[in-house]
């Protein structure tokens, strides 16, 4: 494990029995010591570098106040701007930002358009209240607008505040007002989400050690047979499930320890996004809970969805929320496969400026397109058993479809991804447009007997009818 790793670990460790803590503090005290603790773990880590994260905040702070109408476009525009700023900085002459800098910046983004998109959306009820004496039917909605000290502490809460899970201010704040923290469920659910842990962290250990990425860029690998630089993808992206699933799952352990993210099973929670229903708790009944808000990964769906398009659901799930509230809906485009291209560039840029990023989340819209043209040409014809042959062979490809574009995300420079991807002759790109034109030609070829018969229909109408003359 890297140094870096370490550390994370060392917090993310540190974090959930801190969090068992912090449910008897009460609500003034929560949210002081979350933002004390959050903001130590940030200035020992990034140092001098945490004056990036603070302008963004107050950047936005002063975004919100300046015109709460234009926030969402406007925060969205100065936090993707300032990241490209700091990542950039060595061009004037200052320091590089550490990796713990980064992942604090690039959640911090996450939350400040969200923040400003809820502020939007708090004035926009507030005026329609006003205009029609109606109540907001807008469900986990922020009662007032929040200060600059409860943004900062938004910003700085320790819970995820490098490795994640992505959570609204709504969230942060229903987790300060919790009115019987203690009697919430905690270490069940905590336990639950960290039995694998130590089963994904001892896989990612071992077989990292056996198969290092920094054997892909040597002249020896590209040797070897195309068998062996074939299965080499499908260890990588194993061992890189293995190190994200142990991370993930810590990291919900630290937000379900402190008992973040928890709401009624009633309110129908999403990752990310909190409550989608409105709900109030029932004195008279015992109450179920669940800590769906911060799920960021659903282990099992991740290996055995089928298709490409609902891997992503399952994988970083509370910034696919993000993605799909704030990205999609506002994408230039109206095709359901552009709108999810302009969707992972956005992703990518989120990511970094590397172009492996750029190469790998590009490929997911070609994918999507294959996999649509094969189930509407080919699916769609057969029959029970087919469909069920067809599918384990379509699960067989998502999975090699991600093995292929991992190797992007981790190589990082367009050489190295270019390099391994010339060296299995760019197989899963090829097959992916073989699938979109053998579909387009079934598609066209099922069309094609029905124009012959309107054709023919036609004219044995017109020999009745010149017969009839």
């Amino acid at each position: 494990m890297s140094p870096e790793e370490l550390v994370y670990l060392g917090v993310l460790a540190a974090s959930i029995p801190v969090g068992f803590l912090f449910r008897f503090l009460s609500p003034p005290v929560k949210q002081g010591a979350a933002l004390l603790l959050g903001l130590s773990i940030t200035i020992a880590t990034c140092q001098i570098h945490t004056l990036h994260s603070l302008v963004t905040v107050i950047g936005t702070w002063i975004i919100i106040r300046s015109s709460w109408r234009h926030a969402p476009a406007l925060s969205l525009s100065w936090t993707f701007l300032y990241l490209l700023f700091f990542r950039l900085v060595t061009w004037f002459n200052l320091p590089p930002p550490t990796p713990y800098a980064n992942a604090v910046q690039l959640l911090l983004t996450l939350k400040m358009v969200s923040l400003a998109n809820e502020v939007s959306s708090f004035h926009i009820e507030k005026r329609k209240d006003v205009s029609t004496f109606a109540k907001s039917s807008v469900v986990g909605g922020l009662s007032q607008e929040p200060s600059l000290y409860d943004i900062v502490s938004y910003s700085y809460c320790y819970v995820g505040i490098m490795t994640g899970p992505f959570f609204r201010f709504q969230t942060f704040i229903d987790w300060l007002k919790q009115p019987n923290p203690q009697a919430l469920p905690g270490s069940e659910p905590c336990l639950q989400r960290l039995k694998l842990v130590p089963v994904f962290g001892a896989l990612f250990l071992a077989v990292n050690s056996v198969f290092p990425l920094s054997y892909v860029r040597t002249e020896e690998f590209l040797d070897q047979n195309f068998f062996f630089r074939f299965f080499y993808m499908i260890v990588v992206f194993f061992v890189f499930r293995m190190r994200f699933y142990a991370a993930w799952c810590a990291a919900e352990a630290s937000c379900i320890s402190a008992g973040l993210g928890c709401y009624p099973e009633k309110a129908m929670s999403k990752p990310g996004g909190g409550p989608t229903v409105s709900y109030s708790p029932d004195p008279s009944a015992e109450e179920k809970y669940d800590y769906r808000t911060i799920q960021n990964i659903d282990c099992y769906n991740t290996d055995f969805c089928v298709k490409v398009r609902h891997g992503l659901r399952y994988w970083n799930m509370s910034v696919q929320w993000w993605l799909h509230h704030y990205i999609y809906p506002n994408a230039p485009f109206k095709s359901y496969t552009l709108r999810a291209g302009w969707t992972m560039f956005i992703s990518a840029y989120w990511h970094g400026l590397h172009a492996g990023y750029y190469l790998s989340f590009l490929t997911i819209p070609l994918c999507i397109a294959a996999e649509s043209a094969m189930e509407a040409s080919v699916r769609a014809r057969l029959g029970p058993q087919g469909q069920n042959v067809f599918d384990w062979i379509h699960w067989f490809l998502k999975m090699r479809a991600y093995d292929y574009m991992c190797m992007g995300f981790v190589l990082l420079k367009a050489s190295d991804t270019i390099n391994y991807w010339t060296s299995i002759y760019f197989i899963m790109h090829v097959i992916a447009v073989c699938c979109i034109v053998v579909g387009r030609i079934l598609k066209g070829a099922k069309k094609e007997p029905r124009r012959h018969e309107d054709r023919e229909g036609k004219t044995e109408t017109e020999a009745g009818d010149k017969k009839t003359d």
